[in-house]
C-alpha cells in the first residue's frame, strides 16, 4: 500500500464512504480506486487528485498533505546512482533487495534518520 492509498482508505472509512460510491463520484472504476488504495497503481493524475481533494472537501493543509503523499506514492521506484559514490550504489541496491524484510518500526527509523541528516 502506498502512503496516498493508505490515507485515501482511512479518509473513506472515517466518512463511511464505500469504494464503489467514491469511485462513481470521481468518475473512475472501483477496480482502479481499489488498485490505487492497495498500491498496485501509481500516483494519480493531477486532475484526479484535485477531484479527490474536492470530493473530501478538505482544507488547505490536508490538501497539501494529499499532494505530498501523492508525490511519495510511486510504487515502482528507480534510483539512478550513476556518478555517485560506490556506497550510494550499494545502499540503493541493498534497499531495493531488502526493504521488504524490514519491520515497520525499522522503516520509520530509517525515514526519520534520513530526514534528520538531510536538514
Amino acid at each position: 500500500m502506498t502512503p496516498l492509498g493508505h490515507k485515501l482508505r482511512q479518509m473513506r472509512e472515517e466518512r463511511g464512504v464505500s469504494l464503489k460510491d467514491m469511485a462513481k463520484a470521481l468518475r473512475v472504476s472501483s477496480a482502479y480506486l481499489s488498485a490505487l488504495e492497495h498500491g498496485r497503481r501509481g500516483k494519480p493524475t493531477w486532475m484526479l487528485l484535485q477531484r479527490i481533494i474536492a470530493y473530501f472537501n478538505v482544507i488547505w493543509d490536508e490538501a497539501e498533505d494529499l499532494q505530498r503523499l501523492a508525490e511519495m506514492s510511486d510504487p515502482k521506484v528507480s534510483i539512478d546512482t550513476a556518478g555517485m559514490s560506490p556506497e550510494a550504489t550499494e545502499l540503493a541496491n541493498r534497499l531495493a533487495r531488502d526493504i521488504g524484510k524490514l519491520e515497520p518500526e525499522d522503516l520509520s527509523y530509517l525515514s526519520a534518520e534520513l530526514t534528520r541528516r538531510l536538514r
